[in-house]
């Protein structure tokens, strides 16, 4: 095997795994300054951090479920939505772009960035999943009700282990195909009552499937398209989101959206715009809280923390929605969620067994041949 496969397969490997040492190579030398710290101000900065992370998740999923199936508003046109939350996303990127070149160095720390056709022909095949991923996303949402939502989307873990053996041909272990059995039952479970409940929709559960396959595919190109950002993750949100702006149009113009537009009775309305608006601001947020909850935690404590936080999500929307669920239905979000929890936990001691294996030392035949 040449060395570009074995780079390939060092990248699919890392993407499949959840690893973010590419995304994220400052962190080792951070985490070491961060160990001067007092404990105090670094727990107070950990949960000031995950708490931020879970009020952006959790807000912009319930403002994109008012946004897409709100009867109160009655908006046919998920795809206008998700065309203008990556609209406002070019957008915001831009604008930090210009401000960190016209500001004092260290006041907003933020990549210049400029729109460079051969990088963005370099991240188109990258910029199709992610269209794919947040289409199927908000289609989802769409369709199902923000309690099952997380249910409906549980199977990345699923497509992760499927994905590592069919590109890398890399096995699981037994505890972590038990984890993923787990959530595959929840799954199933959740199916069977949401439809004894009556508000069972197959096309949510169809688009919450292809959601969590291009989540793991997305990992995948990710790791492998951003060298031709200079590793920068701004500057390859900035080209995803300009590549899927335009790939957007099409699919618009072919779409009944346009129609559906111009027969809105809430088109003109402020309040409409600033909700379409902060939609955008929050889907761009998310990805900044994320960085910096894996960059002052670990990439298993913010898995550990998106389970928890999905866990609460579903609390707040029955609650929220004043739903009644059967025992049956909350077994199948908790079967999700230990699953997802169990598996977390598997990888993180398998990956720590790793990095604890000492390396193989060098026998005194082999210290000897150069004659010393």
């Amino acid at each position: 095997m040449n060395r570009v496969q074995l780079k390939r397969s060092a990248i699919l490997k890392m993407a499949l795994s959840g690893s973010s040492e590419p995304l994220l190579p400052q962190e080792e030398e951070e985490d070491g300054g961060s160990k001067q710290l007092p404990f105090l101000f670094r727990a107070m900065r950990i949960a000031t951090v995950v708490s931020l992370y879970w009020f952006i998740s959790i807000t912009m999923v319930f403002l994109n479920k008012y946004l897409l199936g709100s009867p109160s508003l009655s908006l046919d046109a998920p795809l206008f939505v998700t065309f203008f939350q990556c609209l406002i996303t070019v957008l915001i990127c831009k604008i930090l772009s210009l401000l960190a070149s016209c500001c004092p160095p260290g006041y907003v720390d933020f990549p210049s960035i400029r729109l460079d056709l051969k990088v963005s022909r370099s991240v188109l095949p990258l910029s199709v999943v992610f269209i794919g991923m947040i289409t199927f996303n908000n289609l989802c949402l769409k369709y199902v009700g923000v309690a099952f939502y997380n249910v409906g989307r549980s199977l990345t873990t699923v497509f992760n282990v499927l994905l590592s053996y069919l590109l890398l041909k890399q096995t699981t272990s037994l505890y972590a195909l038990l984890a993923c059995g787990i959530i595959i039952g929840g799954f199933w479970l959740g199916i069977d009552q949401e439809g004894a409940e009556g508000t069972l929709s197959w096309a949510g559960i169809a688009f919450g499937i292809l959601a969590s396959l291009c989540v793991s595919l997305n990992a995948i190109y990710t790791k492998k398209v951003l060298p031709a950002v200079d590793n920068s993750i701004w500057r390859l949100t900035f080209y995803n989101n300009i590549n899927a702006c335009i790939l957007f149009l099409p699919f618009l113009l072919l779409s009944s959206e346009f129609s559906a537009l111009y027969h809105f009775s809430e088109l003109g309305s402020v309040y409409f715009w600033g909700m379409m608006t902060l939609s955008g601001v929050f889907g761009f947020a998310i990805g900044y809280v994320t960085g910096l909850q894996i960059k002052f935690t670990s990439p298993l404590t913010h898995n550990v923390s998106g389970t928890a936080k999905a866990c609460a999500q579903t609390v707040l929307a029955v609650c929220y929605y004043e739903e009644t669920k059967s025992f049956l239905w909350w077994t199948s979000n908790m079967m999700v969620l230990a699953g997802s929890f169990a598996y977390t936990w598997v990888k993180g001691l398998e990956m720590k067994k790793v990095q604890e294996e000492p390396l193989p030392k060098t026998s005194s035949n082999e210290k000897n041949e150069t004659g010393v």
